[in-house]
């Protein structure tokens, strides 16, 4: 019997891919025989030397999703450099902070546009190639999108990423329902608190830290290494039945 969470010969497109979440999903998906396309604003050169040092190819794309341009070329170029997508893994995002009472257009458009609208228009451009591949043949291209804590809670001070992230929740549900006959699952992984770059000022708040570590059972933040089973599972034929699903990877935090 074959294993059912090899990933050989696979092609995954990862955005947001230089550091954090990131990073730690296409390491995992890379040691599980995946190649890798590392799509960012930053150029993401330590990620893809990991995962050519573990035998597989990688290529860098570079794009600034803050808006839809280059969503098109994102997956242009994938096909180009490595023949074809499998699988869409939207991680990019960004998060801005301040009371609701201050809150800038500015900052909810900002997050709005990285975190929601450029996720839609991407799974779109992706999807389009992956019904196209997979439709009749019985196979199953994947796009796995990263919702939040957020996708289920309020949170504070965080009003248009709480929008987005919820957005993802209800995007990622919708998209499962056009495509699951199609051959493309659609599913999310929502992280708990995970040591990123994203979390560092709560990290670095004292108060906020103590409070944050207090409700988690497991009693430490994550490691984006923390994901990439979960990742694994929705990209490979381990998750063909499973659809629509948001699978929270969250040290026990929903749990309490």
């Amino acid at each position: 019997m074959t294993n059912p969470f090899d990933l050989t010969g696979q092609v995954a497109v990862i955005t947001g891919a230089n550091t954090g979440i990131g990073q730690g999903i296409a390491l995992a998906l890379a040691a599980a025989g995946a190649d890798i396309a590392a799509v960012g604003r930053t150029p993401a050169e330590e990620t893809v030397r990991k995962v050519r040092d573990l035998g597989r190819r990688a290529e860098i794309i570079s794009a600034d999703l803050s808006t839809i341009e280059p969503v098109q070329r994102v997956v242009d170029e994938a096909v180009d450099k490595l023949g074809k997508i499998d699988i869409l893994v939207n991680n990019a995002g960004i998060i801005r902070r301040a009371d609701s009472l201050d809150f800038t257009e500015e900052d909810w458009d900002a997050v709005v546009d990285t975190n929601l609208k450029s996720v839609f228009f991407l799974c779109q451009a992706a999807g389009k190639f992956l019904v196209r591949r997979f439709g009749e043949t019985g196979e199953r291209g994947r796009i796995i999108n990263i919702a939040s804590m957020l996708t289920f809670q309020g949170g504070i001070r965080v009003p248009s990423y709480t929008a987005s992230k919820s957005g993802i929740g209800g995007l990622t549900k919708l998209l499962a329902n056009e495509w699951a006959g199609k051959g493309v699952n659609v599913n999310a992984i929502a992280p708990g608190y995970i040591a990123t770059n994203n979390t560092s000022a709560l990290q670095a708040d004292e108060t906020r830290n103590r409070q944050i570590l207090e409700r988690i059972p497991a009693g430490r933040w994550g490691d984006p290494q923390d994901l990439g089973g979960a990742a694994v599972f929705l990209a490979s034929r381990a998750s063909d039945y499973v659809q629509g699903h948001i699978l929270a990877v969250d040290g026990g935090w929903l749990a309490r």
